[in-house]
């Protein structure tokens, strides 16, 4: 499937390790991550598939996970298999900037940087603080709740996208990606007005999931194509 989405044009690819309680992820994501779960994939195996895409490719690859599956393994034990893996950040939603386990420094130093995971509603002292951690990109979730579900890109969403691009004149080279509910061609050119990327997760995975096994690569590729044009 990787392959499907960098042959369709994809700038970056997000990984998430199967997580038997993922907080942050709609019905859709949920129920891959469960059956991912159910076939006895692991974090091991996920690493082995990020070697092989790495090998073939030099796309930026986000490994995105849960605290549970950082922690428990030791942070810079996570931190360097991801990178030795061919990480380029990791999206850890749950370890948020100040409560971290150490998290933001480590991969910083591992040169595997983490992403924060940003809201609307952030407060510009918050802000500052989140800025302040040696980052790269920042994460806009454009919306409150879960992935999955339709998202309007309104005055609110481009209001928060612009204090972002407002607040990196601060932090040299940091970069901007948004997504939360993403599905269309629309939605993908109104976001990328206003950032460096947009994220794509429940689309593909239900247009994938619907495919079925043997059509899954086309319909990847051809869904990312439409949301490209």
């Amino acid at each position: 499937m990787g392959r499907a989405l960098i042959a369709g044009g994809a700038f970056a690819l997000e990984m998430q390790i199967p997580f038997s309680d993922p907080s942050a992820d709609g019905p859709v994501i949920e129920e891959a991550c469960r059956a991912a779960l159910a076939g006895g994939f692991c974090a091991g195996d996920a690493f082995t598939l990020l070697k092989m895409l790495r090998n073939e490719s030099d796309i930026p690859i986000f490994v995105m996970s849960y605290a549970s599956l950082v922690v428990r393994p030791g942070v810079k034990n996570f931190v360097q298999q991801a990178q030795r893996a061919g990480a380029s950040g990791l999206i850890i939603p749950d370890l948020v900037p100040g409560m971290d386990e150490g998290l933001y420094q480590t991969a910083a130093d591992e040169g595997c940087p983490a992403v924060p995971v940003l809201v609307p509603w952030i407060t510009p002292e918050r802000l500052n603080a989140v800025l302040a951690e040696p980052i790269e990109w920042v994460y806009a979730a454009l919306r409150s709740g879960i992935t999955g579900s339709h998202t309007e890109i309104g005055t609110e969403q481009i209001d928060f996208l612009n204090r972002l691009k407002a607040a990196r004149s601060d932090k040299d080279g940091l970069r901007i990606m948004a997504g939360f509910g993403i599905h269309s061609s629309e939605q993908v050119r109104a976001v990328c007005a206003h950032a460096d990327a947009a994220i794509v997760g429940s689309a593909l995975v239900r247009v994938i999931a619907a495919a079925g096994a043997g059509g899954a690569s086309k319909a990847a590729k051809m869904l990312l194509r439409e949301l490209l044009d």
